[in-house]
């Protein structure tokens, strides 16, 4: 297939290329190489992407429309993957400017191509933060999701519903796919896994632990999600035809070849045993800072997988002591080479 990637150059971008590429597809990556975190991460990414057959690569914003457009139009992408994004609930406190130039503008721009250029199925990367204020756990597609708590969950809520608008009116086939706090090898600086690992190594700072320690995520590797990705890819949405036998509600839109899936274990980690799991690995007990939840994040998390395994057969197992051990494999060799 010829496969379009936004954001190829990112933590989950770059592994979905990867994967792609080595199932012998042709892969046209685009992303903007933005400064939010450490610039050189995503230049080693784009390297190893780059020495590989059949893949070619554009750097630019997606708020530049004309040359988005242009990209996607000559490409003729079969399929469509939209990962890029200004990721970060914390980030977005701060600076709510970005999130609204690439995550509303730079994704409208993306729905534009895609009605320009027709694809046989448009993926879309969302988040568990849509489930915002949600209590009742875990989280299916067909629960409400109108209460978001940081601005970086309302952009991405926007894009599912700006998606299904696109859908409606030009019958763009559309997977929304919901991540679940997403970690390992070549993982973002500024998620916890990283920092924390960074700052042990280090000794010479105590880890912050947010919501003193009690907080639960449904943690999900990185190789679980893309192969989740990657199966969802022929699952093309038929408006009228739910999937069949599924355990779990289909979230397909009544009037749109549309649908949202989780993609994740459904099986919650307390924070301090993730952290327990990482010293472990390193051989080094951390110095701690317990700190009150931070304003954006919710305590816990936790996803129906059970639309995922209908559609796919597929869950996502890595236990995180596979996980973590990866990671810090990784990183161990990574910082090795700086």
């Amino acid at each position: 297939m010829k496969v379009f990637v936004t954001g190829s150059a990112g933590f989950i971008g770059f592994h979905l290329a990867h994967r792609l590429l080595a199932r012998g597809h042709e892969v046209l990556g685009f992303d903007g190489m933005t400064p939010y975190y450490d610039v050189e991460l995503k230049r080693a990414r784009l390297d190893i992407l780059k020495n590989a057959d059949h893949y070619a690569h554009v750097e630019a914003l997606l708020e530049e429309k004309h040359v988005l457009l242009e990209t996607v139009v000559q490409f003729g992408p079969e399929v469509i993957i939209h990962l890029a994004a200004q990721a970060g609930v914390r980030y977005s406190l701060d600076h709510p400017d970005v999130y609204i130039a690439s995550n509303l503008v730079g994704s409208h721009n993306l729905l534009e191509a895609a009605r320009l250029s027709c694809p046989r199925h448009l993926l879309i990367a969302s988040t568990s933060s849509v489930y915002g204020g949600n209590e009742e756990m875990p989280f299916s597609e067909c629960d409400k999701t109108d209460f978001p708590v940081s601005l970086y969950a309302a952009t991405k809520k926007a894009g599912e519903a700006m998606s299904h608008a696109y859908s409606h009116l030009f019958k763009i086939p559309t997977t929304c796919f919901r991540f679940f706090t997403v970690y390992g090898p070549w993982g973002r600086p500024d998620m916890a896994l990283f920092k924390f690992v960074e700052r042990i190594i280090r000794g010479s700072d105590p880890i912050e632990v947010y919501g003193e320690g009690k907080m639960c995520r449904d943690f999900t590797y990185i190789d679980d999600l893309v192969h989740g990705i990657e199966l969802l890819i022929d699952c093309v949405p038929e408006e009228g035809k739910p999937v069949a036998g599924s355990e779990t509600s289909d979230s397909l839109s009544p009037v749109a070849p549309w649908r949202v899936v989780n993609i994740a274990g459904g099986q919650p980690t307390n924070l301090m045993d993730f952290i327990h799991t990482i010293e472990q690995q390193l051989g080094i007990e951390a110095g701690k800072i317990f700190l009150p939840l931070q304003k954006g994040d919710v305590p816990n998390t936790s996803a129906d997988s059970g639309l995922l395994r209908a559609l796919t057969g597929f869950q996502p197992e890595t236990p995180v002591e596979i996980g973590v051990k990866a990671f810090v494999d990784w990183y161990l060799e990574y910082a090795s080479e700086r």
